[in-house]
Order: structure tokens, then C-alpha cells, then sequence
């Protein structure tokens, strides 16, 4: 019979092209790795590893082994899951993917709550940008992730996934507090032609989004300033350096000097769960997920009360 972690070495060897990527994921040594293959060329009679240069490559055997490696551990998941589903219990351990401002602005929240109701479950959260966290999802490396989409820009989602949505968040724009628009409650995109932008590092989601959205309102994005953490462009907006768009999720103390002013139509980011399909029963999953849309309204309410203030 064949070993399931001698496959799952197998599998991800295939997946990650060499010994030493797939020991990183499945967070063993590199010797460990060699060794289960070994086992299972001895178990099948197959050589399945041979040398490539400095690496390895798979035989015909071992590719077509591995092949059937997917399908088997994804009907093991499948039925890990079944059988938790059938038990109820929320129990065991649950990794989560988020991006960074969901993990300030949405995880602390929710994972008091699975804490406090589920004390037998182990909750690990892993900061990820979207487009990194999707494939570490879909591998089955992460149970559960947060990710975001625009309105006008959707994230894609591959076969395999399931998605459910948690909440709708609403963007605003910081202006330097002495800007001719800072003291307006609601401006166009079009007002703000000319401008000067902080944004984020060229390919982040949310960088790639400000310019598409610019482009499509006739404007012509002059980004000045890059900076990946939200505080560091409010300071930048404080000085004077530009403007910058800032989500109501997880946001951050505005300083002194900036201003923040609503946009019409409104800039909103989809904000949704997903996670495999196999794995759709486990009550860790739905718990999880309840607990986030918990936090969300908690939150949303949070922001309306400031805006309003």
C-alpha cells in the first residue's frame, strides 16, 4: 500500500520543482524529503528522482505518480473534512491568510472571538498580499483567505476555490490640511486632476487599482512617493508631498495636517473569505468565517460612527 507522506513528498517535489522548496513547505529537512522518496521508490519499484544539474527532476514514473499524489491527498482532505464536519467540534488548527490591512483592521477581532468560543482551536495568521496568498490556498499550505478585490477591478479566483463575501469597504482620499478641496465632505475623482499621489510599491493590488481607476476617470496618475504602510503616506500627505487614498479598514490615527474627504461615486474594495473546496465542511472554516463577518459589522459600525463624528 502505498504511504501518504511518501506521496505528499512526492506531490510536493512535483509542485515546487526541487527537494529543498518542497522540504520548506512541508516545514522538514531537505534529508527527511529525500528519504520519503527513496522509501517510495522502494515501495513502487520505480525510480522517480534523477539528476538535473544541481536539482532534480521527475521521471516519467514519478510524474505520472504524482499526478495521482493530488487526487488521493485531495480525497484525504475531503474526508479529514467530512469526518470533522460529522464530529461538530471546532477543534484542531486553522491558518489564515490576510492582507495587511485586514489583519489590523479585521483579524484581532475575530480571532478574540474564535479564542473566547472555541478554545480547542489554534488559529495561525499569516500577512499576505492576495495575489500571493491565492496559490498557497489553492496548494491546501493555507486553510483560510482574506483577500480583497476593487469594484472595478476583480481579483481571480482559480477552479477549486470557494469564496464568500465578508464585507464591502469604502475608501477615502487624504489631503494636506491646507489643500483648496480639504475642507469640502465629499469631492470627484475629477477635482483632483493634476494631483501628485503617494501610492504603494508598483504591482501591490491596491497601486495597480489607483492607476486603473485614474486612467479610467481621464486622468493620468503622477505618482511622487511610494510607500507600502498607510502611516507612512499619511505622514507624506501631512507634509504637504501629496495626496493619497486611504480604506476605512484597518485604518490607522490620522495626523495633524491631513484631512480626509469622501469621493462620489464612492471607492470600494470587495472584502471576501475563500477557501478549497475539499475543505468547505470543516466547522473550523464556517466558524471562522462567521466570526469574521461578527467582526465586520462590529467594525463597519465602528467607521460609520467616525465618519459621521
Amino acid at each position: 500500500m502505498l504511504d501518504l507522506e511518501r506521496l505528499r513528498a512526492l506531490n510536493a517535489v512535483a509542485t515546487y520543482g526541487s527537494v529543498s522548496a518542497a522540504a520548506e513547505v512541508l516545514h522538514v529537512t531537505t534529508s527527511a524529503v529525500s528519504q520519503q522518496v527513496a522509501k517510495l521508490e522502494r515501495e513502487t519499484g520505480q525510480k522517480l528522482l534523477e539528476r538535473n544539474g544541481r536539482g532534480v527532476r521527475l521521471t516519467d514514473a514519478a510524474a505520472l505518480l504524482a499526478a495521482h499524489a493530488e487526487r488521493i491527498l485531495a480525497m484525504v482532505e475531503a474526508a479529514e473534512s467530512d469526518l470533522e464536519a460529522h464530529r461538530g467540534a471546532v477543534v484542531g488548527e486553522l491558518s489564515i491568510a490576510a492582507f495587511p490591512t485586514a489583519a489590523r483592521g479585521l483579524l484581532p477581532p475575530a480571532l478574540a472571538i474564535l479564542a473566547e468560543e472555541h478554545p480547542r482551536l489554534a488559529v495561525c495568521l499569516r500577512e499576505q498580499e492576495p495575489h500571493s496568498a491565492v496559490p498557497l490556498i489553492a496548494r491546501g499550505e493555507i486553510d483560510l483567505g482574506i483577500v480583497q478585490d476593487w469594484f472595478n477591478v476583480p481579483l481571480a479566483i482559480p477552479d477549486g476555490l470557494v469564496k464568500a463575501p465578508l464585507l464591502d469597504d469604502v475608501a477615502d482620499v487624504a489631503l494636506p490640511a491646507d489643500h483648496l478641496l480639504a475642507d469640502r465632505h465629499v469631492i470627484d475623482l475629477n477635482d483632483l486632476r493634476g494631483e501628485a499621489w503617494i501610492a504603494q510599491s508598483a504591482g501591490a493590488i491596491c497601486r495597480d487599482w489607483l492607476e486603473h481607476t485614474l486612467r479610467s476617470a481621464g486622468l493620468e496618475p503622477r505618482i511622487n512617493h511610494t510607500a507600502d504602510e498607510y502611516a507612512t503616506q499619511l505622514a507624506l500627505v501631512a507634509a504637504g508631498l501629496g495626496c493619497a487614498i486611504l480604506p476605512r479598514l484597518g485604518r490607522c490615527d490620522v495626523p495633524p495636517g491631513v484631512r480626509i474627504v469622501a469621493v462620489r461615486p464612492a471607492l470600494t474594495r470587495h472584502v471576501y473569505g475563500i477557501w478549497r473546496a475539499e475543505a468547505a465542511r470543516r466547522p473550523a472554516i464556517r466558524t471562522a468565517v462567521a466570526a469574521l463577518r461578527t467582526a465586520a459589522g462590529a467594525g463597519n459600525l465602528e467607521i460609520a460612527a467616525g465618519i459621521a463624528g
